[in-house]
């Protein structure tokens, strides 16, 4: 059955898109589900890292399932519902106040392209494949969606995605800046779990901030999301784990962060 799971190891917490006999496609119920599997693990003080993944070795998803279009996007409003569920999900990584990593295995596409795009960071198998198939739709694609392209590819690379529906690999993903690894897929998970049990050991309250600022530069929070930015930043220079890192630092040992 279609779910959205959630695995814990230690500090990481992986948030598993689930209907593998579909390549991981998004029913409307995974899109639902998807923004609160996700606050859960922002919410959980254990959890420092959130790694996003699909569930099997072919896709990481695959888009929308559009087997559902006939019955749930059969007219204005009902699209209208839809998107607003789909813009949710959509939203989630980037609401999320911890770091939110994306593990790419197969096929990326539609709905997976934009959840992807959406997260923090992007590691990818090199037997990845990604499209952005709107155009073969006839799809119009929201504007804040269009904009987390340009930030994370440029405008030439955005284009060129969207305009030809085109299929790409692993390696042109990473020559756009879509992703920052490529791996053989057997490192994949060992790769991105590294990489979040590094991030979970760093101070808290530093990736917050960073995190913040990063979506108040790219206008994804407006005017609140600098206030907040701010905040954050001052939060760490207050804080208890600033005087851990310090102290830390002149004992020549490693810091332990409590997130205060």
């Amino acid at each position: 059955m279609p779910d959205i799971l959630i695995r814990r190891d230690g500090p990481v917490g992986t948030v598993v898109m689930s209907n593998p006999d579909k390549f991981n496609a998004m029913t409307t119920g995974m899109w639902q589900a998807l923004p609160e599997r996700i606050a859960e693990l922002d919410a959980d003080p254990s959890i420092h890292a959130i790694v996003l993944a699909g569930d099997g070795d072919k896709a990481f998803v695959s888009g929308a399932d559009i087997s559902q279009f006939g019955t749930e996007r059969t007219d204005p409003q009902a699209q209208q519902r839809y998107g607003v569920v789909v813009d949710a999900a959509y939203l989630a990584p980037v609401k999320a106040l911890k770091p939110v990593i994306a593990q790419i295995r197969g096929i990326c596409m539609g709905g997976g392209l934009g959840l992807a795009a959406a997260c923090d960071i992007r590691i990818c198998a090199d037997d990845a494949r990604f499209r952005m198939p709107a155009a073969r739709l006839s799809i119009g694609y929201k504007q804040e969606g269009v904009q987390r392209f340009v930030s994370l590819i440029g405008v030439q690379n955005t284009y060129d995605i969207f305009f030809s529906a085109r299929v790409f690999d692993a390696r042109e993903a990473l020559r756009m800046g879509f992703v920052s690894q490529v791996v053989p897929p057997a490192q994949l998970e060992e790769t991105v779990h590294s990489l979040a049990h590094v991030i979970a050991d760093n101070a808290p309250l530093t990736a917050r901030a960073v995190k913040l600022t990063v979506n108040a530069f790219l206008g994804h929070a407006g005017e609140a999301g600098r206030a907040a930015a701010q905040a954050a930043i001052d939060a760490c220079n207050a804080s208890e784990d600033y005087r851990e890192g310090v102290r830390a630092f002149g004992e020549k040992r490693k810091p332990v962060f409590s997130g205060r």
